[in-house]
């Protein structure tokens, strides 16, 4: 059995964050990552929104010297899927594939994965003009045609930033109105390039090498209608990583730890970081910023 003072589940930035201000601490540091450092980020080809570039840069590429910067200090990956935990107590037990870990401390930096739309060749179209990020990716589509799917918050979000940057942006919602807070839509009716295509569902991915289009369909009449655009972009809702720390943590009704700014979950030694806990942004920065926290805060426990 291999033991740690810290544990981090997750190779994200906001993991590999952690693992950097832990390790850099003088802390026996372990980052779990089932199968590559970045997670999300890593399938972004071109991210723009991150401090400290002044071009784009690669996710993978950005991830890899997130990695060799934590590692740097003396933190260590090990490739191993966590199958089950054991949070409660001082001490904390790791099930993996590659055998059992304890650690003083856990980290949970899991992430969440955008939902689908279950549409044919979805995910060989994702990084080719099908994208879950509009604050990532916009920009690569501007004076382009785009389209939005959903009808939250997000989704309105999206659109509306989009269409700062767009020639022209539709929306496409399986109802007859947005779920998004008034301001959003009141703010979308004023955008003379937001079309709304009310009651319908993209039914089809049309592309070649790239997205071309969708087809989307009429819920209610079953019409079909031919949509020409560059982009895809989906805002149906994300779904956290956290199915085993279900009965061990707090989590919300949407599934995310609860954990607040300071990244403090329901339990003593276990902090939660990145986009698998509660919180309004969920960004490459913002995950990054929850990784130093949580050091913080894991440095007073464990003194």
């Amino acid at each position: 059995m291999k033991q740690y003072d810290i544990a981090i589940i997750g190779g994200g930035p906001a993991g590999y964050s952690a693992a950097l201000y832990c390790a850099r601490a003088g802390f026996t540091t372990a980052v779990l990552e089932q199968l590559a450092p970045g997670g999300q980020m890593s399938t972004t080809n071109e991210i723009d929104n991150y401090p400290g570039f002044d071009d784009t840069v690669d996710g993978f590429d950005l991830a890899e010297k997130m990695q060799r910067g934590a590692e740097r200090f003396g933190a260590v990956t090990e490739i191993a899927d966590v199958t089950s935990v054991q949070l409660a107590g001082d001490t904390k037990l790791l099930k993996t594939s590659e055998g059992d870990f304890e650690a003083r401390a856990v980290i949970i930096a899991t992430g969440a994965a955008p939902r689908e739309l279950g549409v044919a060749h979805e995910k060989e179209l994702r990084g080719r003009g099908v994208t879950y990020c509009a604050t990532c990716d916009g920009r690569m589509y501007k004076d382009k045609t785009v389209v939005v799917v959903g009808g939250g918050n997000t989704a309105a979000a999206d659109a509306l930033f989009l269409a700062k940057l767009c020639k022209k942006v539709y929306l496409v919602h399986r109802r007859d109105s947005l779920r998004a807070t008034r301001l959003y839509i009141d703010a979308l009716q004023k955008m003379k390039n937001v079309e709304f295509i009310w009651n319908s569902q993209v039914a089809e991915f049309l592309y070649d090498a790239k997205v071309q289009g969708v087809v989307v369909k009429n819920v209610q009449t079953g019409e079909t209608r031919r949509i020409e655009a560059e982009g895809i972009f989906v805002a149906v809702g994300r779904v956290p990583n956290t199915a085993m720390f279900q009965g061990q943590l707090e989590l919300d009704d949407a599934g995310y730890i609860v954990a607040d700014e300071s990244t403090r979950t329901s339990l003593p030694g276990v902090y939660a970081v990145g986009d698998v806990r509660t919180k309004v942004l969920r960004q490459i920065v913002t995950a990054a910023a929850d990784g130093a926290v949580a050091s913080h805060y894991i440095e007073e426990y464990l003194a």
